[in-house]
């Protein structure tokens, strides 16, 4: 264990996603926080998660939670809406590390950012019957609306490439004609870590279909501030002369792997950066 501060926040900061869409949470991490050094953990073999029962999340983001935190971390994102809806309390009363949610955050920011006191949330099917964004947004303000849509097709579009053109444009506007039947929402929450490749055609869109602004809340911006707050907060931020990197750690190495994080991270990863490893669940 460190004996000293400097060594304590010079350790990593874990992130852990079903697959590879909290590789956006990293991004934007990096861009607030270039010095910190980060592990990424994406269980690729068994995403997607947003399908799965809640016993089954629980299960694997454990068994995941348990590898990651063995690397030697001093906090730990869950860059994936699905396990802070399924599991955030149980591993924050499971392990002896902080670990912080994609959900509050982005909950937060829509409280702050509606001025109609309408929000949606765009999620997966299991986010979005978890409850975790109505529950997170009524605790901070129980007068607020909240209309919720799955929209399970924008993951599989956003690995493909397709964030524009015909085609991500018509499965788009068909879930935000159901989403937005209240044209009162002024505010949409982004609940899954995918998403944000979508958000300038997801604010196009919406903004068209209602006739005035809809401002879009990216996740996984807003949990990279929470992040930087926190870390701030318990004194943990790394040394000012720190150099940031990254590891990214795979239970299984899909097809066009470079090309899909390339995407994500908005850089080229190297191969010696990437390790894939086995999960036993």
């Amino acid at each position: 264990m460190p004996q000293t501060m400097r060594e304590r926040n010079a350790l990593p900061i874990g992130v852990f996603d079903s697959g590879l869409g909290g590789l956006t949470v990293v991004r934007a991490i990096r861009d607030l926080l270039p010095a910190e050094r980060l592990i990424y953990l994406g269980d690729t073999a068994r995403v997607p998660y947003g399908t799965r029962s809640p016993e089954t999340v629980l299960r694997y983001a454990k068994a995941c939670t348990k590898v990651i935190v063995q690397e030697g971390i001093k906090a730990l994102v869950l860059a994936c809406n699905t396990v802070s809806a399924v599991a955030l309390d149980w591993l924050r009363a499971e392990f002896d590390v902080p670990v912080l949610g994609v959900i509050e955050p982005g909950a937060r920011t829509a409280v702050s950012a509606t001025k109609t006191g309408h929000v949606g949330v765009l999620a997966t099917h299991r986010t979005v019957a978890s409850g975790a964004y109505p529950r997170a947004i009524a605790s901070l303000n129980s007068r607020i609306e909240i209309r919720q849509q799955a929209a399970p097709l924008l993951v599989p579009l956003i690995e493909e490439g397709w964030i524009e053109g015909d085609v991500p444009t018509l499965v788009v506007r068909r879930y935000l004609e159901s989403l937005l039947v209240d044209t009162r929402i002024d505010t949409i929450v982004l609940g899954c870590t995918h998403y944000p490749l979508l958000k300038p055609l997801i604010e196009k869109e919406a903004s068209t279909l209602v006739k005035h602004k809809v401002l879009v809340v990216d996740s996984a911006t807003q949990a990279a501030q929470e992040l930087a707050d926190f870390l701030r907060e318990r004194q943990l931020s790394c040394p000012d002369d720190a150099r940031g990197d990254l590891e990214v750690r795979l239970t299984d190495r899909p097809a066009q792997f470079a090309e899909i994080a390339a995407r994500f991270l908005g850089e080229h990863l190297e191969p010696d950066r990437i390790v894939t490893i086995l999960i036993d669940v």
